[in-house]
């Protein structure tokens, strides 16, 4: 049987990983035949979805980021009434026997609300996921003040009384309160009983705080990058960090060990550190952000890709970009990239957060031989099994399957 897919999630266009993901799924599924409706906040819509024959329902509402007011936006972001009711409607048309409801992101724009809607449907339900928004009230299990991984347990009294949110500890008091609506209010957490994680970082993060029957799959996110061949005997070039310049994404500690290093750091992206870098570090090279045929180039050049991620991560796809482009990785011990990268053949582990062992391992690259060792290694290990679309959307149509299965036992 070929099932109904309702995809949900806040945004109808690609702005990041996650709707990355939510879309190529969407109209890779509708190009093999399947019935696929695409639930969301906020447009505008991406074209390739009613182009594969997707059925669009969006709401034309703000998110988080993009709304004029926090205060008016507030009661949308704790409760989207609208978004409750419409996907109401939508599951109201749905055969429970022949439908899966494929949840990819709800907490910048849909709200908990959905969790009502999902629950009362009756339909089998899966989630992705992309971020830890199920289990902590921020989404991340990082301390934003403090610019590390938060220790305290998500939603116990230290929690609630650590200010860990980037805007104050009003805007934290609001995301307690969202959660707490989560848990208790909405029936969305009663909905997450089959769970795809993208990582075994993330499964092992947020298994204690799931419910004790829940059961997870593990799918690596599609990786859209094409096959260039090994780079041969190229020069290496520059260390490289790909990514919004932020304190989460450790690059202050890339700059720090390229001085140690004794090279100049070279930056693809921007954000918040860009100013406070750029004067304590005059001899890193900032690009600002590239398109992304512009940032395959530039990673297809690299020496190699730095990737200090001082938080958790899900997926971290620029990791894997980076070895299908025949680029070794450093990265962060910490982070879930560190999963893709075989210490020592296809790039280097590093102590998260410190300097001096990430500059270890920029020493370590500099050598020319073990940069096109590495190089080689990273290109042959990723193509010997890609991340393709085609490879997600069987694992995902799989889980399908189990998910339906279990509805049926029910």
């Amino acid at each position: 049987m070929t099932p109904r897919i309702i995809v949900v999630t806040d945004h109808a266009h690609i702005n990041g990983g996650l709707a990355k993901v939510a879309i190529d799924s969407a109209k890779g599924f509708a190009r093999r035949g399947y019935r696929v409706d695409y639930f969301s906040a906020v447009g505008p819509v991406e074209p390739g979805l009613t182009e594969a024959g997707v059925t669009v329902t969006l709401l034309d509402q703000a998110d988080v980021t993009s709304a004029s007011s926090l205060a008016r936006f507030g009661a949308q972001w704790l409760w989207n009434a609208a978004a409750e009711h419409g996907l109401a409607r939508l599951l109201a048309t749905c055969d429970p026997a022949e439908t899966i409801v494929h949840v990819h992101g709800w907490a910048k724009a849909l709200s908990p609300s959905i969790g009502r809607a999902l629950g009362r449907s009756g339909l089998p339900v899966v989630h992705t996921l992309h971020e830890f928004y199920l289990a902590c009230p921020n989404g991340g299990f990082y301390d934003y003040g403090a610019a590390r991984n938060c220790d305290y347990k998500a939603m116990s009294l230290g929690c609630i009384a650590h200010n860990c949110d980037s805007r104050g500890y009003h805007r934290k008091l609001m995301r307690v309160g969202r959660h707490a609506l989560m848990l208790y209010g909405s029936g969305l957490y009663e909905t997450a009983r089959h769970l795809i994680s993208i990582s075994k970082l993330q499964r092992e993060v947020i298994a204690p705080y799931m419910p004790r029957d829940a059961v997870f799959y593990e799918v690596g996110n599609p990786i859209d990058v094409t096959d260039l061949g090994p780079k041969g005997d190229q020069a290496p070039g520059d260390f490289v960090f790909v990514g919004r310049l932020s304190a989460e994404k450790g690059p202050r500690y890339f700059a720090e060990a390229a001085r140690l290093a004794g090279v100049a750091p070279v930056f693809v992206g921007d954000g918040p550190e860009r100013e406070a870098l750029g004067k304590e570090f005059p001899e890193a090279k900032f690009l600002g952000w590239r398109s992304p045929p512009e940032v395959r180039a530039a990673l297809r050049a690299a020496r190699t890709l730095v990737f200090p991620s001082v938080w958790y991560e899900g997926q971290p796809l620029t990791v894997y970009e980076s070895l299908a482009l025949g680029t070794p990785v450093i990265v962060s011990d910490l982070c879930a990239g560190r999963e893709a990268v075989v210490d020592g053949e296809t790039g280097v582990w590093f102590k998260s957060a410190n300097a001096q062992s990430l500059a270890e391992a920029i020493t370590r690259l500099k050598d020319d031989g073990v940069a096109r060792r590495m190089a080689a290694a990273a290109y042959a290990r990723y193509w010997a099994a890609p991340l393709t679309l085609d490879r997600h959307l069987d694992s995902v149509a799989a889980v399908y399957e189990k998910v339906q299965s279990h509805w049926r036992a029910a």
